[in-house]
């Protein structure tokens, strides 16, 4: 019985320590984490997974994985056929930067791809980067704070297009 105590102790501390700073992390964070990586997600689990208090959402999939219906949008991205991406006042820029690389990981999205030339980094990007979901398809993730309505916001987005290379 002592042994297993001595290891719920060490899996507890290894979550604690694990975890990114600041014991609050918004859930529109762990939700984009948890939920737009998945080939799966659709515009109606999209809508009710990715809502959380004060978060700004847009997801489209014009070419879903799963047999349900394509969810077109009027403010597609050129070269994309699926985003997912999630807003929230304010900075969160650490934890959300810390939840997505850890999200790619967890669902194995470890592959680099190249960035394609039509995004750019700019002075609030902790996290730009591509890549291979399979042989025909690459994710780009951003992860930044820029100005929103009610002043800085925390941006997550993971669009998925054509690798340069193909």
């Amino acid at each position: 019985m002592r042994v297993r105590a001595h290891i719920a102790v060490a899996f507890g501390l290894c979550a604690a320590l694990a975890a990114p700073a600041g014991a609050g992390v918004h859930p529109a964070i762990s939700a984009f984490a948890d939920h737009c990586f998945s080939p799966f997600l659709t515009a109606a689990t999209a809508a009710a997974r990715l809502s959380a208090p004060g978060a700004r959402v847009a997801f489209y999939d014009l070419d879903p994985v799963s047999a349900v219906a394509s969810s077109p949008s009027d403010n597609v991205a050129p070269g994309t056929d699926r985003r997912c991406s999630v807003a929230i006042d304010g900075n969160h820029i650490d934890d959300a930067t810390w939840a997505v690389e850890n999200a790619l990981m967890r669902e194995g999205i470890t592959d680099p791809a190249s960035v394609p030339g039509t995004y750019a980094q700019t002075d609030g990007t902790a996290l730009l980067a591509a890549r291979y979901l399979n042989p025909n398809r690459i994710a780009v993730v951003i992860v930044e704070t820029r100005p929103g309505t009610n002043g800085i916001e925390t941006h997550m987005t993971v669009e998925r297009l054509l690798p340069l290379d193909k």
